[in-house]
């Protein structure tokens, strides 16, 4: 199974042993959208919802960290999920968190993961069927968490790269915001990036159709903002969703010496003490 499948690649599949296909739809407060009732309403047949915004370790500093491997161990035994199961996630959310699951997955060791391109929107636009109401789990699966397939960057990690540059920062949000001509919606937060970032905002990885971009199309798209795809790329954004798009399109176009930084502006924005930039 390849790590972005099509709408036409589940509808033949969909069904079969071992394939488990999970709704990772979250959204923004602003949103005012409910992302389990949605699932309830109509999801994919068959199609489990993995509640993405509550798997995160809230017991750590970082806002919306990503889960502990125990963490998403207990969540994937509660869905029935063990060795030798394939997923395949979607999301109906502007915010496109089927990535964030998706490294999520890969960096507890899961690595037979795809994503649904177009998401449930597609979906939805081709006419294919709908089920509402409780999909049923199977008996509790017996996955163990693997070794690390993804890197994470802390804030101190990026403060070092400040004085050392050894990495790149690639900034997901929009223009808007990176440059802080747009407030933040969170008051506490502060506007602009972290210094010598660049801006790439996710939107730009997706066709019209919500379709990921063909890998030269994403290549270009990167080569405009400035990435040299000879040196390792972090990623940032709002809270390290968006930032999760980037580093799947940047798999995709062939570049994989990547990571990301959790945190992100919900982490760094908040602290008087880290240098930001604007403009």
């Amino acid at each position: 199974m390849n790590e972005l499948v099509s709408t036409g690649w589940l509808a033949d599949h969909a069904g079969e042993a071992g394939l488990v296909v999970l709704d990772a739809s979250a959204h923004l407060p602003a949103a005012a959208r409910d992302a389990a009732a949605e699932h309830a309403a109509a999801h994919v047949p068959g199609a489990l919802f993995l509640d993405l915004a509550s798997l995160t370790d809230r017991a750590s500093p970082v806002p919306a960290a990503l889960p502990t491997a125990e963490q998403f161990a207990t969540r994937l035994r509660k869905l029935g999920i063990g060795a030798g199961t394939r997923v395949v996630l979607y999301d109906d959310s502007d915010i496109r968190t089927a990535a964030r699951a998706w490294f999520i997955f890969r960096q507890h060791g899961f690595t037979d993961v795809a994503i649904l391109d177009g998401g449930l929107a597609k979906w939805r636009a081709e006419g294919r069927p709908l089920e509402s109401g409780a999909t049923a789990v199977q008996p509790a699966g017996d996955w163990q968490p693997g070794a690390t397939a993804m890197s994470v960057r802390s804030k101190a990690d990026l403060l070092a790269n400040l004085d050392s540059g050894a990495e790149q920062v690639l900034d997901a949000r929009s223009r808007a915001r990176f440059t802080a001509e747009e407030p933040e919606a969170n008051p506490a937060l502060a506007g602009g990036h972290i210094p010598h970032s660049l801006n790439l905002p996710y939107k730009a990885m997706f066709a019209a159709d919500g379709t990921f971009l063909p890998p030269a199309q994403l290549r270009a798209a990167f080569d405009a903002a400035g990435l040299d795809w000879t040196r390792p790329v972090v990623t940032t954004c709002g809270s390290g969703v968006t930032a999760a798009v980037l580093l799947f399109a940047m798999r995709l176009a062939g570049k994989t010496d990547t990571a990301l930084y959790d945190g992100s502006w919900s982490e760094w924005g908040a602290d008087p003490a880290t240098p930001k930039a604007a403009g």
